[in-house]
């Protein structure tokens, strides 16, 4: 299997990341939320382990929507997904050092390591729109952490809204692709 079919593979079955970004969104939101009507602490938490039902949901998501949500046993990019998706857990180690000093950042910080796992996606997807969302997220959590006012949840509002633009537009380019077959 070439590398571009196995892209298309994975474009396929997952619909340009669709599910998982339309998850993942729906979870910053709710942590947003949380984090604002509530008590910071529950925001963090409903990020924290909400995040760790992005791929089951992901599955359900593309599942409902007609897509197969796996590729096949040929397909070595498989691999990189899980491979990148176990980068964030650890990288949260930083998330909680750098909220132990200022609360507010904890959205900030987390944008900034889901942006950088998103880099990996151009290469399992073939979608530059990846790289797009990445740099979105970084620079704005960036900004967010050292020019940002100080408020706990705005981060989260921000990355929510983000990821479901990236949902429709991934989704978007893949329903385009196919009509083009």
């Amino acid at each position: 299997m070439t590398i571009d079919a196995a892209q298309r593979e994975m474009r396929t079955a997952f619909l340009g990341g669709f599910g998982g970004q339309l998850v993942a969104g729906l979870i910053w939101l709710a942590a947003a939320a949380l984090g604002r009507w509530f008590a910071p602490i529950y925001g963090m938490a409903a990020l924290f382990f909400g995040s760790m039902a992005i791929f089951p949901l992901t599955q359900l998501v593309v599942r409902l929507l007609g897509r197969p949500g796996a590729v096949r046993p040929t397909n070595g990019l498989w691999g990189l997904g899980t491979q990148t998706a176990f980068t964030v857990p650890p990288s949260f180690l930083l998330v909680g050092a750098a909220t132990l000093s200022q609360t507010h950042w904890f959205f900030p910080a987390a944008m900034i390591v889901v942006g950088v796992h998103y880099l990996p996606f151009i290469t399992l997807y073939g979608m530059r729109m990846f790289g797009a969302l990445a740099i979105v997220l970084v620079v704005a959590g960036a900004g967010l952490g050292v020019y940002g006012p100080p408020l706990f949840s705005l981060g989260g509002w921000v990355t929510g809204v983000v990821l479901l633009g990236f949902a429709f537009l991934g989704r978007h380019l893949v329903l385009q692709e196919e009509r083009q077959e």
